[in-house]
């Protein structure tokens, strides 16, 4: 009897342990760009940014796959050298968003102005500030950055973040923390 006692204690404080990960994943939010609406700035974090499903580290292959192969609605993508850019097909004047691969893994996600009709969230007010002020007030003060008469770097590198504002041209760039 004691020792079914101790059985049960230990599978309880296993499932316990269990519990507390599982809870410390569901408070990390995943931030689809063009689903989720995020609109903490303390909520975003690189780690949990997709782009159409493609998160920082993925392999290569699967970016491709997800991003080339797969046809979004909207969208023509291309494979240019170590980049994926997304173009959009009723206004095609410049990439819209992307990613770099380095290593045959994804090292940074990219999007800028013209991905604003697409992304969710925090970052739709983001791409359509007006100054590197209107930024800040959004995402809090940077980390560190760097502005001067062309426009602002705004680098949150706690959150895995950048964001460079040239005036009507805004980017925001992800990589890993």
């Amino acid at each position: 009897m004691r020792r079914l006692s101790l059985i049960v204690l230990a599978v309880l404080v296993g499932v316990g342990g269990a519990m507390t990960t599982t809870d410390a994943v569901a408070k990390t939010k995943k931030y689809e760009l063009t689903r989720n609406n995020v609109q903490k700035p303390d909520e975003v974090d690189s780690t949990t940014v997709s782009l159409y499903g493609v998160r920082l580290g993925d392999p290569e292959i699967d970016a491709v796959e997800m991003l080339v192969n797969e046809k979004i609605s909207g969208v023509r993508a291309e494979q240019e050298g170590v980049f994926v850019l997304l173009w959009d097909q009723s206004n095609p004047t410049g990439a819209m968003a992307g990613v770099q691969i380095l290593d045959g893994r994804v090292a940074l996600i990219f999007i800028n102005n013209r991905f604003v009709h697409k992304t969710r969230g925090i970052f739709r007010r983001v791409l359509t500030a007006q100054s590197a002020k209107e930024i800040r007030e959004l995402l809090g003060p940077e980390d560190f950055g760097d502005e001067n008469v062309m426009g602002a770097m705004l680098n949150y590198q706690n959150q895995g973040f950048l964001v460079n504002f040239l005036g009507r041209d805004i980017n925001v760039e992800f990589t890993l923390p």
